[in-house]
């Protein structure tokens, strides 16, 4: 799985509502709805989307439907005109999505797009797309709907800009099942990796961002149509891979017997006298950090077949800190010419996102949605990814 979160038994503890409320919380929420909702045309959806934010941002616990308008009685905000807002309505997530992209673009310029998917744990079969999934890094199968979130990040801030819920072969072949969560006709069976693809395909081709490169931690995305279909397209791509991916060396530097296709992990064992200690700035109050250390070795994918054509030259990036096990990480990219110290701080760039997940997006209810329908997610999702930003930009100020 493309990064899971690995703290699904033990949620992090929700935000006090006190520390939501600040004032320069309230300038940014103010300053990105200026932009946010330039796309609704009615009034009354503009006020319910601000409504709808203030209380991801001051509901204490759980961020359902029903918690949002317990918290904004004082705004005579009902229950079920909230959830028809959200479940029922009709106005399009894309465009807040695109806008709420552009803004962020604007405040602070992201080093990178940050692919990350999001485990949402459940109980029962009727919430859309939740089906039950054996997650590799977790060790266990569980009941959840899983979706890919695109982040805009940098080492200071990252939020999630745009997003893909994977939907099962068992709910898109269910014409019942599709109608009772309105899943549009469009949707058609995809990959995991497919479902990567297009998420990016959306977030980069059709939304004019600036062109960064594309960060994932992947294991079960499968790398070679990953880097055929992104690399074709142009996109620059950093993807951690698994130790057990056959490659074929051809870098001089790192003479091979042979033409035999070696693992990722073997390739960097023998390319552990090539390491080279990495210059980074220090914590924040002068704590140091592990010394860190980095080896890259061009490397190509073996082709699919030996009549098929020779495939693009990649970098196979080996990270490790002193005194953990060479390499600590394995990452292949198709940035050739970038510095081996650039392509270790873009690895850091996950954590970041990781780290901003537990303490931002889970706490203001990314994952809180308890509505059933395929609209009523995405517009809580999205709106979610808005309350998020408001808060990492105003923690970031």
């Amino acid at each position: 799985m493309l990064n899971p979160d690995l703290r699904l038994a033990h949620p992090a503890p929700r935000i006090p509502a006190s520390a939501l409320r600040s004032g320069s919380q309230d300038a940014v929420l103010a300053e990105l709805s200026s932009t946010l909702f330039t796309s609704l045309t009615r009034s009354d959806q503009c006020r319910k989307g601000m409504q709808y934010i203030r209380g991801l941002l001051r509901t204490p616990g759980r961020k359902s439907v029903r918690n949002i308008a317990a918290t904004l009685a004082g705004e005579q905000v009902s229950e079920q005109n909230l959830h028809h807002f959200i479940s029922a309505s009709t106005w399009d997530w894309v465009p807040l999505r695109r806008a709420l992209a552009h803004h962020l673009t604007g405040a602070f310029p992201p080093r990178a797009w940050v692919v990350r998917t999001m485990i949402i744990p459940k109980t029962g079969r009727h919430s859309v797309g939740v089906d039950k999934h054996y997650f590799p890094n977790l060790g266990q199968v569980l009941n959840a709907q899983r979706a890919v979130g695109v982040w805009a990040a940098s080492e200071d801030v990252s939020a999630p800009v745009n997003w893909r819920l994977h939907l099962p072969k068992a709910w898109l072949k269910d014409d019942i099942r599709r109608s009772q969560v309105s899943i549009p006709d469009a949707a058609d069976v995809e990959t995991l990796t497919e479902c990567v693809i297009e998420a990016l395909r959306e977030t980069s081709a059709e939304w004019e961002l600036p062109l960064r490169p594309v960060v994932l931690d992947a294991c079960e995305a499968h790398t070679a149509t990953m880097f055929e279909r992104l690399g074709a397209a142009g996109v620059p791509l950093l993807m951690r891979i698994r130790g057990d991916l056959l490659l074929d060396v051809a870098d001089a530097a790192l003479p091979v017997r042979g033409r035999r296709a070696l693992s990722a992990q073997q390739i960097m064992g023998l390319a552990k006298d090539m390491r080279r200690p990495l210059v980074e700035a220090e914590r924040a109050g002068g704590a140091a950090r592990p010394r860190r250390f980095a080896a890259a070795v061009r490397v190509g994918l073996p082709p699919l077949s030996p009549a098929a054509a020779a495939r693009e030259q990649l970098v196979l990036l080996g990270v490790g800190e002193e005194g953990g096990p060479w390499p600590g990480g394995l990452w292949l990219t198709n940035l050739t010419t970038t510095s081996p110290a650039s392509l270790a701080r873009l690895t850091r760039l996950t954590r970041k996102v990781d780290q901003d997940f537990t303490e931002i997006a889970d706490r203001v209810g990314i994952r809180d949605f308890t509505g059933r329908s395929f609209g009523g997610w995405h517009r809580h999702v999205t709106l979610a990814s808005a309350a998020h930003a408001v808060v990492a930009l105003a923690n970031g100020s």
